[in-house]
Order: C-alpha cells, then structure tokens, then sequence
C-alpha cells in the first residue's frame, strides 16, 4: 500500500473530520457534497464524540464516492494519539468499502497540531492498521486499499518519518507472530543481518561458543536444553563518532519459552512465540533509527535462545555462575528470561562501553495482572533517564507507568547460597524481576520496560491488529532521537 501527500481528488473514499465544537472544514468539497457533509454533520444520527463515523454515500459516479464523516472529541483534547486512531480507523472503514484509495483531507486538523506531529501519526496510523500477519493462509485475502493520499501543507517531514517507523514497528510484529518453528535462535539472527543490509546497521552474530567463550553462563544454563543452539545479536549504529556516549537497547530473545522443567501448563504455552518480543522491538527500533539518521550512538543486543526441556536442562535448586561473576540459585526454570538479560546488559555495560541502557521484555506475569494490556511496567534507577522516556513514550502514544524500586525489594532477591535468587521470596514480581536484571547494569543509567501484557493483543484496536503490537519500537526511537538533541 501506498501512503503520500498529494491531492486526494481522485481517491474514491475519503475522510471528513469534525471536532465537538466545531464545523466540519468543506474546503474544496463542490457545493453539492458539502451540503450533504454539513447537514449530516448536524444531524441526529452523527455524534461528533471521537471516534463515531458516518459513511456517506452521495450516488455520484466521479469521486468521491464514499465520505467518511469521522467526530474528533473537543479540539481542545485532540493530540497526535487521537489524530493516529483516526487515522487507523479510517483506514479500515475503506477496507470495508473496498475502495482502492482513501484520501484523508488534514484541512480541520491543521491548526490543531504541529505539522510534523500530525503528518507522522497520520502515516504510522493507516500503515500500522494495514499490517495483516496471514502469510500461512492459502486464500487470503488482498488488502483493497491501494494507496491512502494524505492532503495538507507542511506534512512532508513528518509522513516520511511516519512511514519508516510504521515499517520498523510492523517488522517487530512480523518478527513476534512468526512460529516458533521458524523463528528459531538463528533464523532471528538473519531476519536481524537482513534489516541491518536494509537500514544501515553492522550485526555480530556469536554461535555457542563464542557465548561461552565470554562466560555467559547464566544465558548458556537457559539454552542448553534446546536443540536449536542459541545466538548472541549484536547490533551497532554509530550515528555521532565525535560522543563517547551509547545508549544500548538489550531485548529478551526467548524464541520459545516451554517454562523448562518448572513446565508451563498447555495454556501457559500459548503464545510464547512472543516472549522474544523484546528482541524483536529491538530490532525494529534499531531499523528506525538508522533507517531515519539518528544523530546517535545506539547497540542493539539480544540473547536469543529457547527454554526448552531435556536431560540437559538447568534445574530448580541449581546454582549458576554469569558473566558478571555473580553467582544465581535457580528457584524457578520458567524464569529465564532474567538470566538471558543479565548476562546480556552486563555485556552492554563491559565490552561495549554503554553509557545509558534500557531493556525490553515479556518478563513477568505479575505485569500483566497489574497493568492488563493498557500499560507497559517500567523500573528506572535514574530520575532524568525516566523524564526523557516518559516524553518518548508520549510521542509514540505508548503508556507506561513506573513502579517503586526500594532497597526494600532487592532484599527479595537476595539468596541464602547465591549472590541472588531467580524469584522473589514474597511477591512483588514485576519489580524484583527488573530489579534482578538492574542488579547487572554497574549502576549506569537504566530503564526496564516489562511488556508482558503490552506486546500482544488479544482483540483488534484502532491501528493494532490482534496478535503483536510491536510495542516499544517507536517510543526507543523517540527516546534515542530526543537524546540525540541533548534533550
């Protein structure tokens, strides 16, 4: 599908919008369709609250054949979100009428929003509700949309970047509904050398021992029941030479996670797929931001393995070592992903010299209970580093929320054998599963985002389809491009 700016007179359906307060814009409309569009505006059948539509067909053979009259809510609460969920739902009342084009005219919306704000949400919004995952399904069905023309002055700058972070975050979900008999440690590994020959980024793959050769032991004990060997990914974009500064974004990679020998029921195994949906945020956040030239030094990593059973499986009551020196009892197998990531920010910190880190992962269930599919839980250890994903993540229109991280709940973790436990002794598990992974980050600046319950969707949204949301590709861009700026 085709998304531009351009004149959308030719599109056969386009989109009309109307704030609460005010009348719609009919600018360029000839007088009979705007007579049609301001009349129904006033009537009883459109609330102008946001989100409601009325599709309006006037019988005429030239375009437009359809008009979407779609209400916005007040004008005084309209942001890029709401202009992203216009867009998406726009998106699919043209699908719906199987038109071959959609034109949305910005012309009511202009004043509302910075340009490049709006163009951007306006592009990622119909580009992510067209993502489809269907690529097993013999009769698909083609989407009918052929092109979605954006009309508006000054929209340039933010539709291009739109449109690469819409293909970024669609490359995440893609990467996240593949199965796990295909997305395996390494094939992840080659769809990430693949994006990196497309955006601009140099990958280092490790196979096992190369892993091992670094004393990831902690990463090593959760692959090594699996027959399909694990991969170190390492990713690397220098975008500012002259700074010594390397923001690292480091994604849990479990292509499956099967719980080990602490074996997760048949319903638990459903959908663990998608614990790599860190990995695959990573990958895609990291296509963004070399695809769109960040003025920034940013690494990538992802320790991507399965948690597998078998006679070579780690166990409940095993004490592992990691690269960090620290030793770990393992109270739970099924809490692996922790292990892969401590071994793996640490790398981030020690080899790679990363000044801030943030790290991205299905980690907990817990999160899930709390925050549902809403919102993302986040620790951060540095107030400044929080303030500035905060305002990444408004950009993105991604919710998050930061949870409390006291000496209190480290005290959670600490092992009466080990240097620390895999679980917590009394709850709270959604903090001290990010405080466990923060236990490895030498004190840098460090954010935890736990999207156990934000990364899938169960039913369809505005611009989400149902499945893999890709969450956190485009606020890690917004928050490398903000600190690009010294923001």
């Amino acid at each position: 599908m085709d998304v531009r700016l351009g004149d959308g007179a030719s599109a056969p359906v386009r989109l009309i919008t109307c704030f609460e307060d005010e009348q719609p814009c009919l600018k360029g409309l000839p007088e009979p369709l705007a007579q049609l569009v301001g009349e129904a505006a006033e009537s009883e059948a459109f609330a102008k609250k946001f989100g409601t539509s009325l599709v309006l067909t006037p019988g005429q053979r030239e375009a437009p054949r359809h008009i979407v009259l779609m209400g916005l809510g007040k004008a005084s609460e309209f942001n890029a979100e709401k202009a992203r969920r216009a867009a998406g739902k726009a998106f699919k009342e043209a699908r719906k009428l199987k038109g071959a084009g959609l034109a949305i005219d910005c012309a009511g919306m202009m004043d509302k929003l910075d340009p490049r704000e709006l163009g951007r949400a306006l592009a990622e919004g119909v580009s992510l509700a067209a993502y489809k995952f269907d690529k097993y399904i013999a009769d698909r069905k083609e989407n009918p949309v052929k092109e979605v023309i954006i009309q508006g002055e000054g929209l340039e700058q933010g539709v291009n970047q739109g449109l690469v972070l819409a293909e970024a975050t669609n490359l995440a979900r893609r990467l996240t509904d593949e199965p796990a008999n295909v997305m395996t440690p390494a094939h992840l590994a080659r769809e990430a050398e693949e994006a990196g020959a497309k955006y601009g980024f140099s990958v280092q793959v490790r196979d096992e021992a190369g892993i091992r050769a670094l004393g990831m032991e902690a990463f090593l004990a959760v692959a090594g029941a699996s027959d399909n060997p694990p991969r170190l990914i390492v990713i690397r974009y220098q975008g500012d030479p002259g700074s010594d500064q390397v923001l690292a974004l480091v994604g849990k990679g479990l292509t499956y996670d099967s719980g080990g020998l602490s074996l997760k029921t048949r319903e638990g195994m459903n959908g663990m797929k998608g614990d790599m949906a860190g990995g695959a945020a990573v990958i895609g956040a990291m296509a963004a931001i070399a695809g769109l030239k960040v003025k920034a030094n940013v690494l990538g990593i992802v320790a991507a393995c399965e948690n597998m059973v078998s006679g070579k499986a780690y166990r409940v009551n095993d004490i592992v070592g990691s690269m960090a020196g620290k030793s770990i009892e393992v109270l739970s197998t099924d809490a692996e992903g922790r292990l892969t990531l401590a071994d793996a920010v640490y790398y981030a910190v020690t080899v790679e010299k990363a000044t801030q880190v943030l790290d991205i992962a299905t980690l907990t269930g817990a999160a899930l209970v709390t925050f549902g599919k809403i919102t993302t839980a986040v620790l951060a250890n540095d107030d400044a580093f929080y303030a500035k994903l905060q305002k990444a993540a408004e950009l993105a229109g991604e919710g998050i929320w930061r949870l409390p991280h006291g000496d209190e709940f480290k005290e959670l973790i600490k092992s009466d054998l080990a240097d620390l436990r895999n679980t917590s002794k009394d709850g709270a598990g959604t903090i001290t599963g990010g405080l466990f992974v923060g236990a490895f980050v030498k004190d840098k600046p460090w954010l935890h985002l736990d999207i156990a319950g934000t990364a899938w969707a169960s039913s369809e949204g505005d611009y989400h389809p149902k499945g893999a949301t890709g969450v956190g590709v485009r606020t890690m861009f917004h928050l490398a491009n903000t600190m690009s700026k010294g923001e």
